[in-house]
């Protein structure tokens, strides 16, 4: 199981998502700017929330336009919700970018100084 996530992870292109991450974070506080600064719809309240059967044509209007704009409020704050959580994500994810790519730097470093003991080791041991 180990294997496939490490052919998947070498498969990635590292160089382009650390390249990316700011434009995808940049993407995500525009997209928050966006949705943050429109006002939620305003809802207009109906004579009634279910008209009888017989009730005239406008008041089974007036029931519908009722019922779609209390669609639309809560498809409203579920996309406040959604671009917010898209901006923690992204914020999270450059974080985490950033400490991935600190940590190859380290890790080729240590790479090298354990190549540099090891040919140090090997000509002391002659």
């Amino acid at each position: 199981m180990a294997i496939g996530w490490l052919t998947v992870l070498k498969l990635v292109p590292w160089g382009e998502v650390i390249k990316n991450a700011p434009v995808v974070a940049d993407g995500a506080k525009k997209l928050w700017d966006t949705v943050s600064r429109k006002p939620p719809p305003a809802v207009h309240e109906a004579p009634s929330p279910v008209p009888a059967a017989d009730a005239p044509p406008v008041e089974v209007l007036q029931a519908r336009l009722a019922a779609a704009e209390a669609s639309i409020a809560a498809l409203h704050e579920q996309m406040q919700a959604s671009s917010t959580l898209i901006k923690a994500l992204a914020e999270q994810n450059t974080e985490l970018i950033r400490r991935v790519e600190t940590i190859r730097v380290r890790t080729l470093w240590l790479a090298a100084l354990v190549l540099v003991l090891g040919v140090v080791a090997a000509l002391a041991w002659r």
